[in-house]
């Protein structure tokens, strides 16, 4: 056996991402870690080079030795083929992986994959959490509850809610990325934006909806004794835990305590993600939810800034390059003087006046070309500043006392917000109802409900009859269908009565108020 499996420092299994022949590296490697997923071992030469496709050469000898001398590969003496005395002094390897090039594979591979991953929006993943959530609020109310079910429906709602979680990261963060770098592809970037919105839309308001089940869901498990179910869960993870020491009870109890732990936090994360905390703690889905909407905003205002490029618009940056090409081709420093002060508005301050003395003397005194530190001096108006220092005499004046003019801005802003609040359940509909039935409004409600119309009838366009639309802070959704032959309906209100055509409206919070 050749026992190469480390440089004079220890393994080096990184070290072939840096040199010369990097790609051939990669590519053995990734052979060999493909042949461990297939429970083979042992590769020969002969057995890479069919599975990278290539003949057996020099170059790939070469390859396999030096990842061997980086502590990647182990070669073990090939003594299963030999028939002859020439056959035995052939040099001939079994090459297989090292664990530090195991590991250092499965790491390459994850940062790989972190590194490409896109992300999605999985909507299909809330209603999978919902389903694992309503299955053990039904466990939960069994005497004894099926430890194997129990721990299967846990290990699901964990796998779902963490895939989730990551997928939803990275897409925001490939989002923003998208964004950023907008000018590298703009007729692809304006070609896929308004699949974009429609799908980042239709995420939000199944978050909404979903969330909010979610929300009612964990606190029924909770009130049914959801700890007795994570109990469980802990105590038959900890049947597998190995034994340590003499005291195989001592350590069950170790293994069963830190296993009680662990779901204790996942179970935590999963309420924090999807219950707020009070205004000061508001949940990750309603953060998600805002960063989605901040979002949309985000690409509309790209787009509209790739528009006007181009269509010719000029913008800022587009004015600073024009105005460096007139400095460049400026005649004279004269001519680049009086652009200066077109361009930037820079003239001398108008304060900054001298007496008629003193001008009269730098006229006559200072030739033509003369340096300005022998040039007369220029003495300023003493209409400019005063001499001398100044005290003000007396008391100085009190600090006013404002605590009580802040606490009524305090009163007025809770109260507009909770009338706001009261405005946004008013008008909620829970589903399509007709315009006639909405019923007497407030002046308030009256306001919020003008300024949603307004946006559903302005995203309408010329001959549609059916609109979705959302509000400027992305709060609300609003989808308006007009209803053939429906005639004109009134709408009371306490400030008069409002007539139009009848139509089908449904408005839905999308702020999560509750979750």
């Amino acid at each position: 056996m050749t026992d190469l499996d480390s440089g004079p420092d220890g393994p080096l299994p990184f070290a072939h991402l840096s040199a010369p022949n990097a790609p051939l590296y990669r590519d053995v490697l990734r052979s060999f870690a493909r042949a461990k997923e297939r429970f083979i071992v042992h590769l020969r030469p002969e057995d890479v080079a069919a599975e990278l496709r290539r003949d057996t050469d020099e170059q790939l000898a070469q390859a396999l030795d030096k990842l061997v001398e980086w502590g990647n590969l182990r070669a073990d003496a090939d003594t299963g083929r030999v028939t002859t005395v020439e056959d035995f002094h052939r040099k001939r390897f079994l090459f297989q992986l090292t664990p530090a090039g195991h590991a250092a594979e499965q790491a390459i591979a994850f940062y790989e994959e972190a590194i490409g991953q896109r992300g999605v929006l999985q909507s299909v993943a809330l209603a999978d959490i919902a389903d694992q959530l309503a299955a053990l609020a039904a466990l939960a109310d069994e005497g004894a509850p099926d430890p194997a079910k129990a721990h299967l429906l846990l290990l699901t709602l964990a796998e779902r809610f963490s895939s989730l979680a990551d997928n939803a990261q990275a897409f925001m963060a490939s989002l923003r990325r998208a964004i950023d770098f907008s000018d590298g592809d703009v007729e692809g970037f304006i070609a896929y934006k308004e699949r974009l919105i429609d799908y980042i839309n239709r995420f939000i308001a199944d978050l909404a909806n979903s969330g909010a089940r979610i929300a009612a869901l964990l606190a029924e498990v909770e009130s049914r004794g959801h700890e007795r179910l994570l109990a469980v869960a802990a105590r038959r993870e900890a049947s597998d835990a190995v034994p340590e020491g003499a005291d195989a009870a001592e350590a069950f109890g170790r293994a069963e305590a830190a296993a009680l732990e662990s779901w204790r936090n996942r179970w935590r994360g999963l309420r924090d993600w999807f219950v707020s905390g009070g205004t000061a703690r508001p949940s990750q889905a309603r953060l998600l939810r805002q960063s989605a909407v901040t979002a949309i905003k985000q690409l509309v205002d790209t787009v509209g800034l790739l528009n006007e490029r181009r269509s010719g618009r000029s913008d800022r940056s587009a004015d600073f390059r024009a105005l460096a090409r007139w400095f460049a081709e400026a005649p004279d420093e004269e001519a680049t003087h009086r652009l200066w002060r077109a361009a930037f508005g820079l003239t001398s301050a108008r304060h900054l006046t001298v007496t008629a003395a003193t001008l009269a003397e730098w006229e006559e005194a200072s030739p033509q070309g003369l340096q300005w530190a022998d040039a007369p001096p220029v003495r300023i108006s003493p209409q400019l500043r005063r001499t001398g220092s100044y005290e003000r005499r007396g008391k100085p004046n009190r600090v006013q006392d404002r605590s009580e003019l802040r606490r009524l801005l305090r009163e007025r802003a809770d109260r507009e917000a909770a009338e706001t609040a009261a405005a946004r359940a008013r008008l909620r509909t829970g589903g399509p109802v007709r315009l006639s039935e909405l019923g007497v409004l407030d002046p308030r409600a009256f306001r919020l409900f003008l300024a949603l119309l307004g946006d559903a009838l302005a995203a309408r366009l010329p001959g549609e009859t059916e609109v979705k639309a959302l509000t400027g802070d992305g709060s609300m959704e609003v989808r308006l269908s007009l209803v053939p032959d429906g005639g004109e309906i009134r709408i009371v209100t306490e400030d008069g009565v409002l007539t139009g055509p009848e139509h089908i409206i449904e408005i839905t919070d999308l702020s999560g108020a509750g979750t």
